[in-house]
């Protein structure tokens, strides 16, 4: 049997999986990311629990196919990041360092890249060789597979939806540098800036001002129960993140947008109220481009991960 070991690096955790050459999940485990001294250890502990994973199955290192390696930021040639804030990383040749430690072929690749390749395998695009996928969590993400490819732009930034500007009248600076951006307002910091914005301006009854610290899950969760502002805040974030899906579909056409990342789990309201935005901002041979929600969670990140090892 051959082996794929896939991993998802994050700032606070490290999510490793080793699969067979068919693509079945085998084991999946998580270690620290040790971010201290600008993140000098997480290369070596990455390379550590892999060796003891391999140590533990009794695994021929010649039977291990490759690593598979998602970071949280722009990758260039498959193997160098340019940039990873939360790990204090600057320009970075992940593959070489890590490969050196293994004595494996180690592919990198940005972790919304890697999240739509794992998506489009074995979730929400399967079926499917040329998806969008949008995650929306604390910031919105965007990863771009076309023909089964990442395509990941001149910077490693392709696909970076939640930077469309879809509101020029914003006042507030993103953190980015620009003004009106998706994640402004798809984001679950963003929906919650919207909620108690609303608040704030309005004195009509609403469920919303019974939580003490309002929550993207709070206003979904009122908004099925049909509360009326809850429902006008879903219909606003459904509106911005329509309204960028339409101008990204105008772009690359893709077969399928998938929507993941933590605001996603409050289900198909997410789809609902984005469909019809989106339909009224496209032409007219692309209104029925399918938008679905992602299926593998967290685990989105190993399964892309060990895809870029099969190719």
């Amino acid at each position: 049997m051959k082996y794929i070991f896939g991993i998802d690096l994050g700032g606070t955790t490290v999510k490793l999986g080793l699969f067979d050459q068919e693509g079945l999940l085998l084991e999946k485990w998580e270690i620290k990311t040790r971010t201290e001294d600008n993140g000098k250890y997480i290369i070596t502990d990455i390379a550590s629990s892999v060796e003891g994973k391999i140590k533990e199955k009794a695994i021929n290192k010649s039977d291990v196919l490759g690593v598979g390696i998602a970071v949280p930021g722009p990758v260039v040639n498959d193997s160098t990041v340019l940039e990873c804030v939360n790990l204090g990383w600057g320009v970075k040749n992940v593959s070489e360092e890590l490969g050196d430690l293994l004595g494996v072929e180690v592919f990198l690749g940005n972790d919304a890249d890697i999240a739509a390749l794992g998506e489009m395998w074995q979730g929400g695009g399967k079926g499917y060789n040329s998806i969008f996928m949008v995650t929306l969590g604390t910031g919105v993400g965007g990863g771009l597979v076309i023909d089964g490819r990442i395509i990941t732009g001149a910077n490693g930034t392709a696909g970076e939806i939640g930077h469309v500007t879809v509101d020029f009248n914003e006042e507030l600076s993103c953190n980015c540098g620009k003004k009106g951006c998706l994640e402004q307002y798809a984001s679950a910091t963003g929906i919650t800036r919207l909620g108690r914005k609303l608040l704030a301006n309005s004195s009509e009854p609403s469920k919303l001002r019974d939580f003490e610290e309002l929550s993207a899950k709070d206003i979904f969760d009122s908004a099925k129960e049909g509360d009326k502002l809850a429902c006008d805040l879903t219909n606003t974030f459904g509106r911005y993140l329509g309204i960028a899906l339409a101008h990204v579909a105008q772009l690359v056409d893709p077969q399928v947008f998938v929507i993941g990342g933590g605001v996603s789990r409050a289900g198909q309201i997410i789809i609902d109220v984005c469909k019809d935005h989106y339909k009224n901002n496209v032409m007219k041979s692309i209104k029925n481009t399918e938008i679905k929600l992602a299926e593998l969670g967290n685990d989105a990140g190993i399964y892309g991960s060990a895809k870029m090892v099969l190719k």
